[in-house]
């Protein structure tokens, strides 16, 4: 029997994390071929490279698609989003396919399941089903009604999935495959490198033996025009903390120049011998950094999936995860200077937060690649509104 081909397209540094363990057990699975596309900003360096890290780790990649425009604004994201429709119909027609698996809720997946829909190619999604409020649950909704299988990560994730129309046959509760590379580094979650020499970065190295925070803040794509001000409350508020700090670049989202500036000006303005400045870290080093860390600040998804499943402490700001399911180790706080240094000061008399399983307990790369093994390939839907 020939091995089902099934292509998986990874846009940006976030996803692969997400989907790691799902390739490996798809690359592993006697049945299954796996095919890796790498697109978008997972290319490039500014944002992390992550196709750095994909290659480090022993994937194959079947083809590179470059598509991302240059201008962090409304428009170049649209245009992003096109080409991508375009480029990917071309690989998908070389690759021949027999399942497209497109990742969560970026802008650069809707071209991936476009494509893949249009090519009447089975489509596979993983992450949908969830609430955040902003142009990624636009993003997420119209995937789910693309796509033909669902791998979602909670209870609340499916119940919603149902509620959109989908068939309950072709949803799935397999957990979130970013959890399983948070159980593997609770086994051994000692920091067991150094940071500063493996990844570079700018800024003062401050001493972290004292506990330091993590903090990774994006812009919002529906609040393009106050990403500077809302990360200049975060700014102030770590800064007047005086307490080591590691920060992380934001995505390639619209808002993202606004977010860097506003990073850079107070760069250029304070004396940050506290800060250092990242742009990217592979997926278990950086779990165990969070792991080891006082907490995580900003309104990554990180903070709610694998955070609940460490216990890492969270102070989430904004909007940007609104009303995805939570753990026990959340404060929502608001773009306020001083509401975000409360919170900071009531999670430091914490180590640890109550451990959450919310997202999932560990198994979700192998559950779907048994799926992806077995399910009947369709490309049409028995809708049940």
């Amino acid at each position: 029997m020939e091995k089902r081909k099934i292509c998986v397209v990874v846009t940006a540094r976030p996803s692969y994390s997400r989907i790691k363990t799902a390739l490996k057990a798809i690359h592993e699975h006697p049945d299954l071929e796996l095919q890796l596309v790498v697109a978008a900003s997972a290319l490039l360096d500014r944002y992390g490279s992550a196709v750095d890290y994909i290659k480090s780790d022993g994937f194959e990649i079947a083809a590179k698609v470059f598509n991302v425009l240059e201008g962090e604004n409304l428009t170049a994201a649209a245009k992003t989003t096109g080409i991508g429709i375009l480029e990917l119909s071309t690989v998908f027609d070389n690759l021949n396919p027999d399942i497209v698996v497109t990742v969560a809720d970026r802008f650069e997946t809707m071209a991936t399941a476009i494509a893949a829909s249009y090519m009447n190619i089975p489509l596979a999604h993983v992450q949908g089903g969830e609430v955040t409020g902003n142009i990624d649950e636009k993003v997420r909704h119209s995937i789910t009604k693309l796509a033909d299988y669902h791998f979602v990560a909670s209870e609340n994730a499916f119940d919603r999935v149902i509620k959109l129309g989908e068939d309950t046959n072709s949803v799935f509760n397999t957990g979130c495959p970013s959890i399983d590379l948070a159980a593997e580094i609770k086994k051994s979650p000692e920091l067991d490198f150094d940071i500063y020499k493996k990844y570079g970065g700018v800024g003062a190295r401050p001493n972290l033996s004292d506990g330091y925070w993590v903090v990774m803040q994006h812009p919002v794509t529906t609040e393009v025009g106050s990403s500077r001000r809302q990360i200049e409350a975060t700014l102030n508020a770590v800064f007047n903390r005086k307490e080591p700090v590691l920060w992380f670049w934001p995505n390639v989202d619209a808002g993202a120049d606004g977010t860097s500036t506003g990073i850079r000006s107070f760069r250029e303005n304070y004396d940050l011998s506290n800060f250092h400045f990242f742009k990217n870290m592979q997926p278990t080093d950086f779990l165990k950094l969070l792991y080891n860390s006082k907490g995580l600040i900003g309104n990554s998804s990180v903070g709610i999936r694998e955070c609940a499943f460490l216990g890492v402490p969270v102070i989430n700001i904004g909007s940007r995860q609104n009303a995805r399911a939570r753990g026990f180790n959340v404060i929502d706080v608001d773009y306020d200077e001083k509401m975000i240094a409360d919170a900071m000061q009531k999670h430091s008399a914490v180590k640890k937060c109550k451990e959450s399983y919310v997202y999932g307990g560990g198994d979700a790369g192998v559950k779907m690649a048994d799926l992806l093994a077995t399910l009947p390939l369709r490309f049409s839907k028995t809708i049940t509104y």
